[in-house]
């Protein structure tokens, strides 16, 4: 088995390849079929070296009878995922694929649940794997085993999709628009998580399994580059407006000062970000709200960006790594796409998932803390507010409205909500306000990540709850 030289590999070495004397028995006696001898198969597998940790290859490429899936390919991949479970190896895939390999019929298709089956073996181990897809990518693989990859990234301007452009042509009577069916379009609904030329797939293929670091996360152009250093203000209302304020960084470049390396995971809405990360030499998952971004208003985080909270947290749950995620919103997108499409539910699922995480979990309020759109990701062991932020059931303007139909008397209410963070910790809403600065919060974060015992994020909840009332 060799490497593609367009993917350049560096730090890769084929150790020993796997199954290269299996042959299709072409049961079907399709007309016109020869099965391919096994060195043209369209999967290989082998054990490699990747940039000095172990890990099993699969394989599969266009080029060798169009990159379908039979029997043989079936059994190879089921074999590898099989190996790798057994000796705790992460998986990596490089794949280019025209689905399932008419010729063999329904044997084809079943290798769609078996190859499902054995990623779901691997998974439950909790082992990672990452795909890197190369164009075309359609069909029975990209609707098995290669979308379920923990990361999933692809080449530039590749064709990906379940049903390939003249599938679609066939069914629908026309051909998907030059915006569909292209890793731009998946980058950009979340179904990948970063586009990579050929000659960065091994580079980020280690990176996302954890055998390499990778670069660190760079916010966008024009965003704050240090945290406010304004005085911050005695009023309540002057201190919300000071924590909504343009030269105030949020969540995504915490998320950059706080971490030293960052792969992304992907998703629909930029409202919220996502990516494997390391801080202080320790791998953790990081989520964080970005207040200058959104699908539909900044800051203001739809359904999709919630999946991706889900998605990451559920990830961390199973690679058994913490998380930290960033809070800086002032409430969930309540548009009717977004109820729609089930923003409540999405919070709901998302706070469900963090309930259910079995590893430590930290969370920091870094601007201003909405509604239930910001409790979804503050449901952590340990609940951190820098001294600029605010935590309120609701916005200010919103609540006044619906309490005095006047949202006017927004300032009031404000001071009326102890939203601050000094009142938030009186009340015992958070555990710890930290100055605005990245050195302590860094620390603050690090040593709360080490202490915290997992599943104790109730506990706070519960004491605010118990001295809230009275017998």
């Amino acid at each position: 088995m060799t490497i593609d030289p367009l993917l350049r590999p560096g730090g890769v070495e084929v150790l020993e390849p796997w199954d290269d004397g299996l042959r299709s028995a072409d049961v079907l006696e399709f007309p016109g079929y020869t099965a391919p001898p096994p060195t043209e198969e369209s999967v290989g597998t082998a054990l490699i070296d990747l940039r000095g940790t172990r890990a099993v290859w699969i394989d599969c490429d266009f080029r060798r009878h169009g990159g379908t899936m039979g029997a043989v390919a079936g059994i190879r991949i089921v074999r590898a995922f099989d190996r790798a479970t057994e000796a705790g190896l992460p998986v990596v895939q490089t794949v280019s694929t025209g689905g399932a390999r008419l010729q063999e019929g329904m044997i084809s298709l079943l290798q769609m649940p078996r190859t499902v089956s054995a990623a779901a073996r691997h998974r439950a181990a909790g082992l990672r794997s990452a795909a890197y897809l190369r164009s075309p990518t359609t069909g029975g693989v990209f609707a098995s085993f290669a979308s379920l990859a923990d990361l999933r990234a692809a080449q530039p301007d590749a064709t990906i999709g379940f049903g390939g452009p003249r599938v679609v042509a066939e069914v629908t009577g026309a051909y998907p628009p030059p915006t569909s069916h292209t890793a731009e379009s998946a980058l950009r609904h979340g179904l990948i998580d970063a586009i990579v030329a050929p000659d960065e797939c091994w580079a980020w293929l280690a990176a996302a399994v954890g055998a390499a670091d990778a670069g660190p996360l760079v916010p966008p152009a024009g965003r704050p580059g240090a945290p406010d250093a304004t005085p911050r203000p005695e009023d309540p209302y002057a201190h919300l407006l000071r924590a909504r304020g343009a030269a105030r960084p949020s969540g995504l470049e915490w998320a950059a000062w706080l971490t030293d390396s960052w792969v992304e995971i992907g998703g629909g809405d930029p409202a919220v970000r996502a990516g494997l990360a390391s801080l202080a030499g320790r791998r953790l998952v990081v989520v964080a709200m970005d207040r200058f971004a959104g699908r539909t208003r900044p800051g203001a985080p739809g359904p999709g960006a919630f999946r991706l909270a889900r998605r990451a947290v559920r990830l961390a749950d199973r690679l058994g790594l913490p998380v930290l995620t960033l809070v800086d919103t002032p409430g969930a997108d309540p548009c009717p796409e977004s109820e729609a499409d089930g923003v409540a539910r999405e919070i709901a699922r998302t706070l469900l998932a963090l309930s259910e995480l079995s590893s430590p979990s930290v969370c920091v309020v870094v601007g201003e803390g909405g509604s239930g759109g910001a409790m979804a990701l503050a449901h952590a062991d340990r609940l951190l507010a820098l001294d600029g932020s605010v935590f309120s059931v609701i916005g200010p303007e919103a609540g006044a409205a619906v309490l005095y139909r006047d949202a006017g008397r927004a300032p009031e209410l404000t001071r009326d909500l102890r939203m601050t963070p000094h009142e938030l910790l009186r009340l015992g809403v958070v555990d710890a306000v930290l100055p605005e600065d990245v050195a302590a919060v860094r620390a603050a974060v690090a040593e709360s990540l080490a202490r915290v015992r997992p599943g104790t994020r109730d506990g706070r909840p519960d004491a605010v709850t118990a001295a809230a009332v009275t017998s």
